[in-house]
């Protein structure tokens, strides 16, 4: 598989001459509406003004073409694109932190401060409190630890999910809060 690219799939637009339908509604170049013309038709107006006749919904009855600059029309959309990926990547992101019902304190304040440090960066925390063969006998142990958790984040996280078991696991989703600044006096 190495040495193998693969390429990002391109839109293919029809334009002008391969535009297969014969009724479009069309669009001017301001972004008015003219109506419903033959292909014939579109085609000069597109000519008088100077410009490309650009098939943008071929799946619409009738399909909808614009009278636009082609190369103005492509990169449009290549931004539109861009900018719909830029916005995809950001937001935020669920971190896991697992315990167990009966962790140390030390290793409890390590994992708290996992938690405490992903919040702070605006990601959701999933808080998995796992059981292991003899600890199921004990799930009130799990609940008080899911608690301790809750008390000790209450200032900076909600509760976006309850405690709930999920089969071995008791599972938790904290969110972070966002602080109010106050200007000092």
């Amino acid at each position: 598989m190495a040495g193998r690219f693969f390429k990002q799939k391109k839109t293919f637009w029809r334009v002008n001459q391969n535009i297969r339908s014969h009724e479009l509604r069309v669009i001017d170049a301001e972004g008015k509406q003219i109506g419903v013309l033959s292909l014939r038709e579109a085609l000069e107006k597109a000519a008088e003004a100077g410009l490309d006749l650009v098939e943008i919904a071929p799946t619409a009855k009738p399909p909808v073409a614009k009278i636009i600059d082609f190369a103005k029309f492509r990169y449009q959309q290549e931004k539109k694109e861009k900018e719909f990926r830029r916005k995809e990547k950001k937001g935020s992101e669920q971190k896991e932190v697992w315990l167990t019902p009966f962790i140390g304190e030390s290793d409890y304040d390590v994992r708290l401060e996992r938690v405490k440090e992903f919040l702070g960066n605006g990601n959701k925390v999933r808080v998995v409190v796992r059981f292991t063969g003899p600890q199921m006998s004990h799930r009130e142990f799990g609940f008080q630890m899911a608690e301790k958790v809750k008390s000790d984040t209450q200032d900076i996280a909600g509760i976006d999910q309850a405690p709930k078991f999920l089969g071995r696991q008791l599972i938790m989703v904290l969110t972070p809060v966002k602080q109010k600044v106050t200007p000092e006096a």
